[in-house]
């Protein structure tokens, strides 16, 4: 059996029409990982959210990643607590439908420099817990594609898109066809403006957990200890 994966990502909050919203586009419940209905106006989203219906509604701090031998579950659960019991909450401020490449997400309207401070504090912090990428992991980033700079974070850290390359972003699609992606951007605009979700401000880190190709499930909700 293969070795579980972990992540840390920041979620809406619980019961939030945020997650209400990702939920019903992914088509999965974060927590049970189980399915859940697409917007009766958006039958259609079952064929192009396949991908990120494994991952679950998230943006990510900390690429998912299998712990380094002698590491168990309950060592990264004390090593977040120590990071969120630090921390302050992160006002990421209004979001909008962006294409991000070829797929769709949902992305800051400004970015606060808080927020990939955010990031970069798991990805260093929880980096020693992180176990070295196999072959297999680094093919799947295809590394033939990515930049100098990009490919040399894939081997330091095991993730690309960290520090400088970090972008945050709440994925809604697969990626898309050219000819289909301004037709999505507007009915996954129209539908997020319907769901009524306020700003979004991060104040707790969730820890998900993933057993061979199952989709993610939220292990815990560690809330930020340190309030403004």
């Amino acid at each position: 059996m293969s070795e579980p994966r972990y992540a840390i990502y920041a979620l809406p909050e619980a019961g939030s029409a945020l997650e209400h919203f990702g939920r019903s586009v992914l088509g999965i419940d974060n927590v049970t990982a189980e399915a859940v209905a697409h917007p009766a106006d958006l039958p259609d989203l079952a064929g192009v959210t396949v991908a990120p219906r494994v991952y679950g509604f998230h943006a990510t701090l900390k690429a998912p990643m299998r712990l380094v031998p002698g590491c168990t579950e309950a060592h990264l659960l004390e090593h977040v607590q120590r990071l969120a019991a630090a921390h302050p909450p992160v006002a990421v401020g209004e979001l909008a439908v962006a294409a991000l490449g070829r797929f769709l997400a949902l992305v800051p309207v400004a970015a606060p420099a808080a927020l990939a401070l955010l990031a970069a504090e798991c990805v260093a912090a929880l980096d020693p817990l992180r176990a070295p990428l196999t072959e297999a992991e680094i093919a799947k980033r295809k590394p033939e594609r990515l930049s100098p700079r990009a490919r040399a974070l894939l081997d330091r850290w095991g993730y690309p898109h960290v520090f400088e390359e970090f972008r945050f972003h709440m994925t809604l699609t697969d990626a898309l066809p050219p000819e289909a992606q301004a037709d999505w951007k507007a009915r996954l605009t129209e539908a997020y403006l319907k769901s009524g979700a306020g700003p979004l401000t991060i104040r707790s880190l969730g820890i998900l957990r993933q057993d061979g190709a199952a989709p993610f499930r939220l292990l815990a909700r560690i809330p930020f200890g340190w309030s403004e």
